[in-house]
């Protein structure tokens, strides 16, 4: 077994703390006001040849009517391809900015809404395209490899695009070929990899606001009261927390795992808005959201990504009447980026011919 190479962390511009304007949450949706605004989402939804697509993060009214009205629930790579391959001329992304990018990337001829512009995502920000580029330049001997959670100007500057579940496969692949690795932007899922495939990997040094809080002491501290339940973790979550995990995973893979395992009780690491299509699918079973704060914290288990958040039935029947929030991207720079995502669509299909989906934040 090849000895794991000492991993190499770059902390020279970001050291977590993002100097960006908080998230700002929809307008809330009262019980009265609900039924008619879902019956207008439709309508518009249908009258524009519109199709809905929401990550599994966003809000539980969001999910459900992705499904009801033909559109999908998944991880941001699913997401676009069902974007590309659904006859619908509109997509409409329930989601943060860099899924619309990608949607639009993969799906050059359509037109991509988002309910809003400003759902970003801290991975993403956490590594602004010219500093990176500065950081590849300064690598040239190392084959990048960037994460979906990254901007279109980020993955045009890669040789791979890659999600949770399959950037393993794709660095261990990479070191087969005795090929040096740079990895951005997340340092937990980059060490994770690292440790699992030896290869020997160079990290931009970021992490996601929400896996980053997941604490190891405050999991055990609940696994002791909840002695039967599997822990699940996502791979963007810090080391010590991975180590107490029954199953590590990407969204997809986490809910596979859940249905995998069989137990009745689950504690899970990753965003809470997961949890409410693990329910659908396993009714009965428990479901427990991992801590996120130490003791004395006013939340300790406050697992919801603000940006997800900023998705509301109000703004997503506003984009739909307006058309407002429209994704654009320089043609030149979706063309490079989607050369790093159409090598790991090829390389899935090559190595992973099962593969449905391959999943991400």
């Amino acid at each position: 077994m090849a000895v794991a190479t000492p991993i190499q962390i770059r902390f020279e511009r970001f050291d977590g703390a993002l100097d960006i304007a908080p998230a700002k949450p929809p307008r809330v949706v009262t019980d009265q006001e609900k039924p008619a605004l879902l019956a207008r989402i439709r309508e518009r939804l249908k009258a524009m040849d519109a199709v809905l697509v929401a990550h599994y993060y966003v809000h539980p009214d969001l999910q459900d009517l992705a499904m009801a009205t033909g559109g999908t629930v998944s991880d941001s790579l699913e997401m676009a391809r069902f974007g590309h391959d659904h006859p619908a001329k509109t997509v409409v992304v329930a989601g943060v900015r860099f899924m619309g990018e990608t949607a639009k990337i993969l799906n050059p001829e359509k037109r991509v809404l988002m309910p809003d512009l400003g759902a970003e995502c801290s991975l993403d920000l956490a590594c602004p395209a010219d500093e990176f580029a500065k950081f590849c330049d300064a690598h040239p001997d190392r084959v990048v490899v960037v994460y979906a959670n990254t901007s279109a100007a980020v993955k045009a500057r890669a040789d791979w695009m890659v999600t949770s579940s399959i950037a393993e496969k794709i660095v261990a692949h990479l070191h087969a070929e005795g090929k040096k690795v740079l990895f951005a932007p997340d340092k937990h899922l980059g060490a994770y990899i690292q440790k699992v495939t030896g290869a020997d990997m160079l990290m931009w040094n970021a992490a996601c606001v929400v896996h980053d809080e997941f604490k190891a002491v405050q999991l055990e501290e609940l696994k002791l009261k909840h002695p039967d339940a599997k822990v699940l973790v996502h791979p963007e979550s810090p080391a010590n927390v991975i180590e107490l995990a029954d199953a590590v995973g990407s969204t997809t893979g986490i809910i596979e795992a859940a249905v995998r395992l069989g137990a009745k009780e689950y504690i899970v690491a990753t965003d809470g808005g997961l949890l409410h299509q693990m329910r659908r699918r396993l009714p009965g079973v428990n479901f427990i959201e991992a801590p996120t704060a130490g003791k004395g914290a006013t939340c300790q288990s406050c697992a919801h990504c603000p940006w997800m958040a900023m998705n509301g039935l109000h703004n997503l029947l506003d984009v739909l009447e307006t058309g407002r929030n429209e994704i654009h991207v320089d043609p030149a720079v979706g063309t490079r980026a989607k050369v790093s995502i159409q090598r790991m669509l090829d390389f899935a299909r090559a190595h992973l011919p099962a593969l449905k989906g391959s999943g991400d934040a």
